[in-house]
């Protein structure tokens, strides 16, 4: 197998392995950046992606299955004009998906497959195709919220000693993988990037509809978090933080909004209600004009318990809000304390409480610590960046290949 050529430009043959439902988080990045690089001229290969993902459903005959779009995730690559190849099962881990993993693989034939969760790690070693093809793994960090994903965990850390090249999103979770005895050298970092110029077409019009949607006082402030409602982002004690704000300095007009979906909604709508706040809190369950909600908030709050290298941090510091984010995993790599944002520590809602406070109370520092958000999100975390270094991850991967079947672009291509 040797790059194909498109318009004389070598090409290398991503194919994708994906699990999720939204195009949103890490799809929506991964997503982002495989429509970038379709587009942009880099030194080596160019890239050309396919993905394939997974579906619990009812058995239905093979054209239906391919033809058919069962979430948001497939329909929005599909627009994009990506092949998805969607394997069907009846259960998580259920055996028949490897078998249709195999055929899908050597369908596309790729020259390299990248895995991007706990279970397409898995199975891909399970299938025995890592041996055919180099393979880049993508790891987000753990969470260790129940028994089931402690051992899901444990499955995954024998997965990716088989992987050629593990990508993660920060420092601290490339110490861990050295831990559980991945050589340093098999690890690259990279943080998520974004576009400086998200968020800034808003206008002051959009702005005011929403907070007038949201039933937001001309004098109120909006006090904004956007993240999947599960254990580890820490609403809970974000929501302890407020109550503890508002028990403390009765005269903030505030309003906490949080933004996403997930298991733990009831639990949050109950915590609310019994912390007196239900009134002053709002979930407004998973949203689709993102940057206007940036736009319409005056500070933003990530109390997460566990991060890697999280959007939302990034698209709040594209859109110069002042931040309150709790100091764990690659935050600190992102930002600062007292220069891009104030951190805190993690279940500590009352630190949480007087950084909020601090903030809406100080526009000074706020101005200040935003402006220099902004400046971090030019100076580290550029798109263009992001593609160059990924794509000379995949370059490196099939020059140092040692399946005999592929081969490096001759000079020659190179030079075309």
């Amino acid at each position: 197998m040797i790059f194909e050529a498109s318009s004389s430009r070598p090409m290398i043959k991503l194919l994708v392995l994906i699990e999720p439902n939204e195009p949103t988080g890490m799809a929506k990045s991964l997503l982002d950046f495989c429509q970038r690089v379709r587009l942009v001229q880099f030194d080596g290969p160019g890239i050309e992606t396919s993905f394939v993902t997974f579906h619990r459903a009812p058995a239905i005959n093979s054209t239906q299955s391919q033809q058919a779009a069962p979430n948001r995730f497939v329909r929005a690559a599909r627009q994009a004009g990506f092949q998805v190849d969607v394997i069907h099962e009846r259960f998580r881990y259920d055996p028949r998906a490897i078998s249709e993993l195999r055929c899908v693989i050597k369908k596309r034939a790729p020259h390299i497959v990248h895995t991007c969760h706990i279970k397409s790690h898995f199975l891909l070693r399970l299938s025995g195709m890592h041996r055919r093809q180099p393979w880049a793994a993508f790891h987000h960090g753990y969470t260790t919220t129940d028994l089931k994903m402690r051992v899901y965990n444990q499955l995954d850390r024998w997965s990716l000693r088989a992987a050629d090249r593990i990508v993660t999103v920060c420092h601290a979770f490339a110490r861990e993988l050295q831990q559980i005895g991945i050589a340093s050298e098999r690890i690259s970092v990279l943080h998520n990037a974004i576009s400086p110029d998200y968020g800034q077409n808003i206008q002051a019009e959009e702005r005011q509809a929403l907070r007038d949607s949201l039933g937001l006082a001309e004098d109120e402030r909006m006090i904004l978090s956007i993240g999947r409602l599960s254990h580890e982002k820490g609403h809970a004690d974000l929501i302890r933080a407020f109550a503890h704000l508002r028990n403390s300095h009765p005269e903030i007009k505030a309003r906490l909004v949080i933004a996403g979906k997930g298991r733990e909604q009831k639990r949050l709508h109950h915590l609310a209600t019994t912390l007196g706040v239900n009134g002053q809190v709002t979930l407004i369950g998973q949203i689709d004009n993102v940057p206007v909600h940036y736009a319409a908030a005056d500070l933003f709050v990530l109390p997460s318990l566990s991060e890697g290298s999280p959007n939302a941090l990034l698209e709040a510091m594209a859109v110069g809000l002042p931040i309150v984010a709790t100091a764990v995993g690659g935050i600190p790599e992102m930002v600062s304390h007292e220069k891009q944002a104030l951190l805190t520590s993690s279940r500590k809602p009352q630190a949480m409480a007087e950084a909020i406070f601090r903030l809406l109370t100080n526009q000074s520092l706020a101005r200040e610590l935003a402006a220099n958000a902004r400046l971090a999100v030019r100076t580290h975390h550029l798109p263009e960046a992001y593609d160059h270094a990924l794509a000379e991850i995949y370059h490196q991967m099939i020059q140092m290949s040692t399946h005999s079947e592929i081969k490096a672009p001759s000079q020659a291509q190179m030079a075309s």
